[in-house]
């Protein structure tokens, strides 16, 4: 990598760092395995620097390999393991006291995090990066039938354990997940 070049990835790296951390913290769950994630995939970044044309495909490249190495993790680990319960939760009624919101959002983030790795890969690129379908394939590599597959068996997932109130269509959890106070929080958080 030449000086320009050099230059060129700090600059990206100083730009994008923080939204491919939040990114990754939201699949992890957790900060230090986020971060870890982030640096594998800049580093990859880095050795392939010269042949990226511009830099929205460095951070395609970059989200892919933060994915997959997500994935690989959880393969390697086998830690999900289905949780049952003697009853499903109550779906919640509309909350207006601020500690049933704080609690509610809690339970969101919760519930986002028991989601198998695809379909929670699915709902933060959907809500917290705002892609479309076909981007969310793209980088998953995956087809837009899948996409929608697991965006529903997310959904329908949510709605169970975080005791979610959507109705026909994603309007409510769409609103939970951008006003989330722990999302925020994560974005605020996620400078190194």
């Amino acid at each position: 990598m030449d000086i320009d070049d050099e230059q060129r990835f700090r600059e990206f790296v100083g730009a994008r760092s923080k939204a491919l951390l939040q990114t990754a913290y939201l699949l992890t769950g957790d900060w230090e395995h986020g971060r870890d994630l982030v640096q594998s995939a800049l580093a990859g970044v880095a050795r392939r620097w010269s042949q990226l044309a511009d830099p929205s495909q460095a951070e395609a490249y970059a989200r892919k390999a933060i994915y997959h190495a997500h994935v690989d993790r959880t393969r390697l680990m086998s830690w999900r393991r289905e949780r049952t319960t003697a009853s499903p939760p109550d779906t919640a009624a509309a909350r207006s006291d601020p500690a049933d919101l704080v609690a509610s959002r809690r339970d969101l983030i919760a519930a986002l995090r028991q989601l198998p790795r695809g379909q929670r890969a699915v709902v933060v690129l959907r809500y917290f990066e705002d892609r479309t379908d076909e981007d969310i394939a793209e980088v998953l590599g995956i087809s837009t039938g899948t996409v929608r597959s697991q965006h529903h068996k997310a959904l329908k997932a949510l709605r169970v354990s975080a005791s979610i109130a959507v109705d026909d269509g994603e309007q409510d959890i769409a609103k939970d997940l951008k006003k989330d106070t722990a999302l925020n929080t994560v974005k605020e958080e996620a400078a190194w």
